[in-house]
């Protein structure tokens, strides 16, 4: 494998901006084209009774599964906010093989349920698993702060010396904050950082203006990044879809 495209990308549960439509069908359809190896998906919807009730197309499977489906051989779920009536979290779907899966519960109060989604992955052509985590962090920048810090102390236990390394999702910072907490003490990088000086504008879908989605990476170069905006994204979700295409790159020293 000379490279690997990722995709990170809150679906909004499968509904359009301001819960409009019921569009998980189409974000199905449009997030094939993007041709990503590995797919960091938040806030999806693992299971709700009442939507199911409520649509007759409603998939049965839960969202990830229906969205992997003959696309990705590889899911990993983590259910974040538990309800009477359903559950939503994390997912990563994968063209290789998931080694192993791990959903640390990181919420900061009872108002916002947060998880770590952490997988290791089998790349071909990467010498050791790649390990992935997929967030959503909080509202607030106390929450984001605390979070930041157990994804830090999580993967200094996890991924030492270096180990090939992809952080994606949510990450709600709109004043980045997290480029100087993790860049330094992770050692990783932004993909759009380090092609454009700064994180890609992600919200709202629309016409972005707000920095909120991010991709780092550690052990892999940056060839392109992209942000997937506007028509027909804007009526999928109200955050665009980011991809980077990465290079596997020889391991650094240990930090």
């Amino acid at each position: 494998m000379n490279t690997l495209r990722i995709c990170t990308y809150n679906i909004h549960k499968g509904f359009s901006q301001f819960n409009r439509r019921m569009v998980i069908h189409d974000l199905r359809d449009r997030l094939r084209l993007l041709g990503a190896d590995v797919v960091f998906l938040q806030e999806v919807q693992g299971l709700h009774l009442r939507h199911a009730l409520r649509h007759a197309d409603w998939p049965v499977q839960p969202q990830h599964e229906f969205l992997a489906r003959d696309m990705w051989q590889q899911t990993a779920y983590g259910g974040n906010a538990i309800y009477d009536h359903g559950h939503h979290g994390n997912a990563i779907l994968s063209r290789h093989p998931i080694l192993s899966q791990a959903n640390q519960d990181i919420s900061d109060h009872r108002f916002e349920s947060r998880g770590l989604l952490h997988c290791e992955i089998k790349v071909t052509g990467v010498d050791r698993p790649v390990h992935c985590v997929c967030v959503h962090l909080g509202l607030t920048a106390g929450s984001r702060r605390r979070q930041m810090a157990a994804l830090v102390q999580r993967l200094d236990e996890l991924a030492p010396d270096g180990a090939p390394l992809i952080i994606a999702g949510d990450f709600n910072d709109w004043r980045n904050h997290a480029d100087d907490c993790l860049t330094e003490q992770l050692g990783v990088r932004e993909v759009f950082v380090s092609l454009r000086g700064r994180p890609a504008r992600s919200f709202p879908s629309t016409l972005p203006v707000l920095r909120l989605d991010r991709i780092y990476v550690r052990g892999f170069a940056v060839d392109k990044a992209e942000v997937h905006y506007g028509l027909p994204w804007s009526h999928i979700s109200d955050h665009a879809a980011l991809t980077t295409q990465l290079r596997p790159v020889a391991p650094a020293a240990g930090r």
